[in-house]
């Protein structure tokens, strides 16, 4: 029953925000053209994601941390974590924001985008860098919050971040409401002020009290220790993901070899793909919070019922939002474009994207799970080998050498799917990560 008191909440905000959200900011950016559209996506699902991928990184750390610790009795000690966290992501959001007023039109380049692209990408890269502290703001707030197994609360925040951003992009995209219409950019801004409106509800809570975990002045004071040990686990998670990131970078510039089109078709599906994994990951998150929690009280057999019932509850949610998604994939796509090129090649995409969702459904879970349970390494070498060995040698051979054409992208990354599921699942049976889980929080 835990299990489903942790995840009504997170379910209801991938809900929120893979679908309700995600699905408004796509109708505002096909109102903008195809161009406009390609390079937000590309930029979102590229060079974006590195901020991401170490915000998430951080955010998997803390979450992991605060609940062994909360689950040994030790609050005071899961409060200077959670305090700790938010100085390393405040330097990395001082970091990213310098690279990214620095070198926007450098970064654009580097997935290798349509050059019809670039003047929308660029000044698209440059807000969303300098602009990076709303989102590894609440991130962290969420991963604080979940590892103290309150999920409620992230809930309420994100309610006001999505509509705070879903109003902020429609008065700034169109120049609605007075405000000026800013196109693009209006998309980066909209977002980033949900974002950083959540970000100081969210620390507001912390700090006055009003949450599970108090933060107070004496937590944020720098501490290199906990701070070095902070980091120690976040960059193994963020690798991890990097391998993902490799893949969509190397699939971009595949995409690109077929033209315009081609390219365009990938990046929406890229897009549409986001949904169905940010409605359902954020119940495998609670799966993380059961299994580091149980942990840290030492009790092994309530950690794998808390994946057994996850796995279960995970796949029924996944697999039946991934066949609504095949099933009418011509219907989804055609609501971004009128190109039949665009549309007859986003729908095949679609397609095999929606059939990795059927591995995924166990995939987040399992990989979830072991990050609850501190285990981060061996996940991240599967990731990687599962990148640079299967899915973007496979990509590349079916397109250029086996000629099969742009599907061979997409064909690819479900072969990929399936490797990382089996081999990561594989890992879980083994049972090392509870017996290693467990002697971590006795120490």
């Amino acid at each position: 029953m835990s299990l489903f008191v942790l995840a009504l909440p997170l379910v209801a905000s991938g809900v929120l925000g893979g679908a309700v959200f995600q699905i408004a900011d796509l109708s505002f950016l096909s109102r903008l053209g195809e161009a406009p559209l390609a390079a937000v996506i590309i930029t979102n699902q590229t060079i974006r994601q590195v901020v991401l991928l170490m915000a998430m990184g951080l955010s998997f750390a803390t979450q992991s941390l605060v609940s062994r610790e909360v689950g040994a009795g030790n609050l005071e000690a899961a409060e200077h974590i959670a305090g700790q966290s938010i100085v390393v992501g405040g330097v990395i959001a001082a970091v990213v924001a310098t690279i990214g007023a620095s070198f926007p039109d450098v970064l654009f380049a580097l997935p290798g985008p349509d050059p019809s692209f670039a003047s929308y990408g660029v000044p698209y890269v440059r807000l969303v860098f300098l602009l990076n502290f709303g989102v590894i703001g609440t991130l962290l707030f969420s991963g604080i919050l979940g590892g103290a197994g309150d999920t409620t609360t992230p809930l309420l925040v994100q309610l006001v971040q999505f509509g705070v951003a879903i109003l902020a992009e429609w008065m700034l995209i169109f120049g609605n409401l007075g405000a000026p219409e800013l196109g693009v950019r209006g998309v980066a801004l909209g977002i980033a002020t949900g974002q950083i409106t959540a970000m100081s509800l969210g620390l507001w809570l912390l700090f006055r009290g009003k949450s599970r975990v108090h933060l107070r002045r004496r937590h944020v004071v720098p501490d290199p220790k906990a701070m070095a040990a902070i980091a120690k686990i976040a960059w193994l998670p963020a690798v991890q993901m990097m391998g993902g990131l490799a893949s969509n970078f190397a699939f971009v510039r595949l995409a690109g070899g077929y033209g315009e089109s081609v390219q365009a078709a990938f990046a929406m599906s890229l897009r549409i793909g986001m949904i169905v994994p940010m409605v359902c990951f954020p119940l495998a998150g609670a799966c993380a919070t059961l299994v580091g929690q149980a942990l840290g009280a030492g009790d092994v057999p309530r950690a794998w019922r808390a994946i057994g019932i996850g796995v279960v509850a995970h796949g029924a949610i996944m697999w039946t939002f991934a066949g609504s998604v095949v099933l009418f994939r011509h219907e989804i796509v055609a609501l971004l474009t009128d190109d039949p090129e665009v549309m007859r090649h986003g729908a095949e995409f679609v397609f095999y994207s929606g059939l990795s969702f059927f591995f995924f459904a166990a995939y987040f879970v399992v990989l979830r799970s072991l990050q609850g349970a501190g285990d981060f390494l061996v996940p991240m070498a599967l990731m990687l080998a599962n990148a640079f060995l299967v899915t973007i040698p496979l990509a590349f051979y079916l397109t250029r050498v086996a000629e099969v054409g742009p599907v061979g992208i997409v064909q690819a990354q479900l072969a990929g799917a399936a490797f990382v599921t089996c081999s990561t699942g594989t890992w879980l049976l083994t049972g090392r990560w509870a017996r290693r889980g467990a002697q971590s929080a006795a120490r």
